[in-house]
């Protein structure tokens, strides 16, 4: 069963008007598969999987290959393989604008460096993310999804598999996926990291404390952290920063993107586990996170946090409009004077509570609290 992703409207609305479509994401989030239901539409039309060596002959000479291939649309998976063959598709589209691609890629560095140098002006970017919880809701309820994840393989599949395949995943990741990214480095520093990161998921990031702990360079380890960042699997939240007399805090917060990997990571192996473990709170808000960033793809995402506790989880900035989002675990949420006192500072114009609540209900000062299924199915502001 193929399920509709929320991305694919966008995509679908500027694919004919520019020349390169770019997917880009995680390994195995379901870009081929989104790819070729795009391709259905398109019966001229020519799909290579890159990380097969007889497709990456075949592109021994890329512009006699496109030309072969003109006026059709060609899509090239795991396009990181060959970066340099963004340099071979800028002057073959110059000269036959009737052909279209469709790239997909799993690591964002080389392909956002190579593309965005050669191709500026005839590329879009759109990331597929593993699924969000309104593409599965009706496969899975909300407490499967959490503990579970969003990735396909993961979230579809009864437990002992999901778990089994969770921790291949992460095994694969560090074995081969790292060195194919181009990325030459002891694959058990970047375990050890990734491990720490998942017991200090939702906390503030502190590169020399991690340095300590792991015996390496603050450097390096901010390397490290770079590249799970790029290949999708961590996400550093930035401080907001106005322009008030307040001492704000200054460093990123750092989150596992993937509940399922979390909770792979720190061997969580049952929603009961994960129930009565110290990153309970922070594994909700790494996916309440998630999905609404997701939903609010063209606004800019931050966290904002004073020293003397004035404090918004999430904070969506577009232009001169902001949207504050407070996350909670619990049932009966409460809010502290920290949050209060944050709204004033920010000036914002809506401010939500998402929290495990049957039903949407007002708190005071406008501020709503919803459930997350609700809150992504409400209009954007």
């Amino acid at each position: 069963m193929i399920f509709p992703r929320s991305i694919e409207k966008d995509i679908l609305h500027h694919f004919n008007k520019i020349a390169v479509t770019a997917i880009i994401g995680a390994r195995q989030v379901g870009k081929s598969t989104l790819s070729k239901k795009i391709l259905a539409n398109y019966p001229n039309s020519i799909y290579l999987d890159l990380e097969l060596e007889k497709n990456q002959r075949a592109l021994t000479e890329p512009y006699l290959f496109f030309e072969q291939n003109k006026d059709k649309l060609i899509c090239l998976d795991e396009i990181q393989l060959l970066p340099d063959i963004f340099k071979e598709m800028r002057g073959f589209i110059d000269e036959y604008p009737k052909t279209k691609f469709l790239v997909l890629g799993s690591s964002s560095p080389e392909l956002m460096r190579q593309s965005s140098e050669t191709l500026a002006g005839r590329i879009f970017y759109y990331e597929l993310t593993p699924f969000l919880f309104t593409e599965i809701k009706e496969k899975v309820d909300l407490t499967q999804y959490w503990f579970k994840g969003g990735f396909p393989k993961s979230i579809l599949n009864e437990n002992d598999f999901s778990s089994e395949w969770l921790s291949n995943y992460i095994k694969t990741y560090l074995e081969r996926d790292i060195q194919q990214f181009g990325y030459n480095l002891p694959p058990e520093n970047l375990k050890r990291l990734w491990m720490m990161i998942a017991h200090l998921n939702g906390q503030i990031l502190n590169y020399a404390q991690l340095a300590q702990s792991l015996g390496i360079s603050a450097p390096t380890v901010k390397n490290y952290t770079d590249i799970l960042e790029h290949t999708f699997m961590v996400r550093r939240l930035q401080p907001y920063f106005i322009n008030i007399k307040k001492r704000i805090i200054k460093s990123p917060k750092i989150y596992i993107r993937d509940t399922g990997i979390l909770h792979q990571l720190l061997n969580i192996d049952s929603i009961n586990t994960l129930y009565t473990h110290p990153i309970y709170g922070f594994s909700w808000e790494s996916m309440i996170i998630e999905n609404i960033i997701q939903k609010y793809r063209t606004y800019q995402a931050f966290y904002y946090r004073t020293s003397n506790g004035n404090e918004v989880d999430l904070l969506l900035v577009k232009g001169n409009r902001k949207i504050a989002i407070e996350i909670k675990v619990s049932s009966a949420p409460q809010v502290t004077n920290g949050f209060w006192n944050a709204l004033e500072d920010l000036k914002v114009d809506k401010a939500y509570v998402i929290a495990q609540v049957p039903m949407p209900y007002p708190l005071k000062n406008n501020v709503m609290v919803y459930p997350l299924e609700e809150f992504l199915t409400l209009e954007n502001d």
